[in-house]
């Protein structure tokens, strides 16, 4: 079929009129009033129907696809035919000449200029009328029956209705190899599953009712069956429509859904273990002894100040609360929980293989292959500019470096001082309370600083999102990528790129960077003049880590989702009627939003264990706020075949295999559990965790203080401090090299390197097993696969056989006649 950009199409369900799918061309001539979009009618409008029906005038023929294109004027104000106005323009030419010699002035009515500017106009409506006229023949090459409705409903508007006869269908379907369904092999499987579903049958969502006799009115049933059964968040506790959802919007979204839907039913498992995780560091921090010691009042150790000058001495047991908090997520149980998460990436991704194979044959796509990309007019411009001025395009490696080449540099600059800005912010808000006359001020520094800082990060990600969001795209365009499927991957890792580093810089830095780079007591390290780095609290950086990943991941679930998908499409709705509908734009952004969370839960999951537990709550409603959002809020899309999600599978794959590695150096490096294990092991004089703390914590003289570095108040704690304690290993005073590195912090530095390597390596031999394991292809669709195969060689075999007893009895019947075949014949394609 010709494409004609004149028109706008309107897409069908099952062959059947739906006035609700529009898709902009970019053509100027496309009308703002395109459809009467049936996204928009609640169930008590769905149920009710059309009053006329979905039909031709004649009452039988149903209405499978509708063309939406502008009405020309009534021809009592339409402009005069281009020969008319060739005439006219002559006329006024001739008029012109003759007056200028008798040497009278024309009037300006009568001007050449505008004449010639009303000929390009009509000029340019006749091209458009014969490009109409050209598309429609080529509709009725094709078979297809047409009728046109100018009517009155939407002025300027008028609706080009298409029906496709049974025998174009029967042709377009052997064109797309589609299947009829064979009887299902009767097997053990088949028989686990059947039972599986009776038992599960009140989770199903109630799809198959009675289809009416008309089948006309199929397409409305079906919008109100998805408004019910799936749009609804009473629904939440039943499986999705999947089937439904594929008739409906297509394979490409209806694969969008099966996989979050899988994605959330793997939570479950997840959340319940972290849930465990969790309850485990509950029960066991009354017992946790380096928590007892901290919070023992009998331990007066005295620790030096956390800033220079506004900061004074401190207690230890002061930092009794955030010991016991970090117990809760930096107990033994959180190695044991990140071995869990690798293995269950695994199996989610391999649960989503089976279930996106069954899903290929369930939807006849096993044998699908993507029709060849046409390429995109932005890049058919550029090439026409390049070959009118002779000169050669860039190849495609230079369009791709040259756009890496501004990302980098960008991405790095951005990422680098927001998180250095949030680092200033919180140096100096530290310093500001501790100078503040306000005691209760003076009491929460920890938690304010804490918590100020992580609000400004979720901002701040909030924003980028959507300034990356419009880099990415510039750069791609920059590009000019060839095809549409080349423009949406590089506009995808673009995009994942970007976003990717903007919502994990600030959690990498409080992994892996905070606290290492600090110094000591009397010798800081500095920046920008008299800023002191930070340093993590005596517990770790653990529970600052925490407290990071929980609000940045509840803040874009819930500002993200609640208020750009919900909150400003109502507000816009407000002054909208249901034929103004936002357009569709991809699936893009919420694939990006669910690979960022997986990212999220996966990641950093070993100082978090309840992130799978909020993203599991996450997505209960996240379904059911897409469904009402493709059900009633956007235009409904023109459905696209495909058999898997792309590349967002090599991305999730991806980011699986680096949460290995993550997670192996959070727990290492970040985390207690490797400096408890040494000591337990290697110092500790009755194998136990008695005198850990002691063992963590260095000594300093306060007088060797830099010249202004020392406290205000050094008589803050009531009393004359000579030594004081911080966390690090390093030599002891009284030693030969004091303040030097010790041996026990190489020790565990060993330690920790080697736990990360034996960690990786054993977590992902073990992914690989189960890997290897789980078969790709489900054993009930391979059975069936094999066969069709059978009855395919038997059908040919029997197709044989006839044609080989019908040349025998030609033969028998005309023994003199010779065996030529007449030139008629087609012969038989086997």
């Amino acid at each position: 079929m010709r494409r004609n950009d004149y028109y706008i199409p309107v897409s069908g369900e099952e062959k059947a009129a739906d006035f609700g799918n529009t898709k902009d061309g970019g053509v100027s001539q496309y009308s703002k009033y395109d459809s009467i979009p049936l996204n928009s009618l609640k169930s008590d409008e769905a149920a009710s129907g059309p009053k006329q029906g979905p039909t031709f005038q004649d009452g039988q023929r149903r209405v499978d696809y509708v063309l939406t294109y502008h009405v020309q004027k009534p021809q009592s104000v339409c402009r005069k035919t281009s020969r008319f106005a060739d005439y006219h323009i002559l006329r006024s030419l001739r008029r012109s000449l003759s007056m200028m010699r008798s040497g009278d002035t024309p009037p300006s009515k009568e001007d050449p200029e505008i004449a010639a500017h009303k000929h390009r106009l009509d000029y340019h409506e006749d091209d458009k009328r014969f490009r109409q006229t050209e598309f429609e023949d080529n509709l009725r090459e094709m078979g297809l029956e047409l009728e046109k409705d100018e009517g009155n409903k939407i002025p300027g508007i008028g609706f080009l209705k298409i029906h496709a006869p049974w025998n174009v269908l029967c042709r377009e379907a052997e064109f797309m190899k589609l299947k009829l369904p064979t009887k299902k092999v009767c097997n053990v499987v088949e028989r686990i599953n059947l039972f599986i579903h009776k038992v599960t049958a009140p989770l199903h969502p109630k799809v198959e009712p009675n289809r009416p006799q008309n089948m006309l009115f199929y397409p409305l049933l079906s919008h109100q069956i998805l408004y019910e059964e799936w749009a609804s968040y009473s629904v939440f506790y039943k499986y999705q429509p999947i089937g439904l959802i594929r008739k409906y919007f297509g394979e490409k979204i209806g694969l969008y859904f099966a996989w979050l839907g899988v994605y959330t039913q793997m939570l479950i498992p997840a959340a319940i273990v972290g849930v465990i995780v969790f309850l485990y560091g509950c029960a066991t921090v009354d017992n946790d002894i380096p928590s007892m010691e901290i919070c023992d009042p009998r331990n007066n150790i005295t620790m030096c100040p956390l800033c220079d000058r506004a900061c004074s001495y401190w207690k230890l047991k002061t930092a009794c609360g955030t010991a016991r908090a970090s117990h809760l997520f930096d107990n033994p149980a959180t190695v044991f929980f990140s071995i869990f998460m690798a293995l269950w990436a695994t199996m989610f991704m391999e649960h989503w293989k089976r279930r996106q194979m069954r899903l290929n044959y369930i939807w006849d796509l096993t044998g699908f292959e993507e029709e060849e990309d046409h390429h995109r007019a932005e890049y058919e411009i550029q090439v026409m500019q390049k070959t009118l001025k002779k000169q050669d395009m860039y190849p495609k490696v230079a369009h791709e470096v040259k756009g890496f080449l501004l990302l980098s540099p960008l991405q790095i600059g951005v990422t680098f001082a927001v998180v250095f800005g949030v680092i200033l912010y919180r140096i100096s808000i530290k310093a500001a309370l501790h100078m503040s006359s306000n005691p209760t001020a003076r009491s929460n520094i920890r938690a304010t600083v804490k918590g100020t800082a992580a609000v400004i990060n979720l901002v701040i990600i909030i924003i980028m999102d959507e300034v990356y969001g419009a880099v990415a795209r510039w750069l791609t365009v920059l590009e000019v990528p060839k095809t549409d499927k080349s423009f949406e991957e590089r506009l995808i890792i673009k995009t994942f790129v970007l976003k990717f580093a903007n919502a994990f810089s600030p959690i990498v830095y409080l992994a892996f960077f905070r606290g290492r780079m600090v110094g000591r007591p009397g010798d800081y390290v500095y920046v920008i003049g008299s800023y002191r780095m930070e340093e993590c609290a005596h517990a770790g950086c653990l529970m600052e880590l925490c407290i990071q990943l929980c609000i940045t991941m509840l803040g874009k679930q819930l500002i993200q989702n609640n208020l750009f998908e919900i909150g400003i499409p109502k507000m816009l709705r407000r002054h909208e009627k249901d034929h103004f509908l936002g357009p569709f734009v991809g699936l893009s952004p919420e694939y990006m939003e669910m690979i960022i969370q997986f990212g999220m839960v996966t990641l950093f999951v070993a100082s978090f264990p309840l992130a799978p537990l909020f993203a599991l709550l996450n997505n209960i409603i996240e379904i059911r706020l897409d469904a009402k959002k493709f059900v009633t809020e956007v235009r409904r899309p023109i459905a696209a075949r495909a058999k898997d999600i792309g590349i967002w599978y090599n991305l999730l794959r991806g980011l699986s295999k680096v949460a290995v590695i993550v997670n192996a150096f959070v727990i290492s490096f970040t985390s207690d559990f490797i400096p408890r294990l040494v000591y337990q092991y290697m110092y500790s004089p009755d194998g136990s965790m008695h005198g850990f703390v002691n063992h963590t914590l260095s000594y300093f003289n306060v007088s060797d203080f830099k010249p202004g570095t020392a406290p205000l108040q050094p008589m803050h704690l009531g009393y004359e401090v000579q030594i004081c304690r911080y966390k690090d290993y390093r030599e002891t005073l009284w030693s030969n090299t004091p303040y030097d590195l010790s041996k026990e912090f190489w020790a565990i530095l060993a330690c920790r390197l080697a736990f990360v390597i034996v960690f990786q390596n054993v977590v992902m031999l073990m992914s690989d097993f189960v890997d290897w394991l789980i078969p790709d292809i489900p054993k009930d669709i391979s059975l069936q696969i094999h066969k069709e195969k059978i009855l395919m060689v038997e059908l040919f075999m029997k197709e044989e056989e006839g044609k080989k007893l019908l040349r025998d009895n030609h033969t028998n019947q005309s023994p003199f006649q010779p065996r030529s075949r007449p030139a008629s014949h087609t012969p038989s394609n086997c």
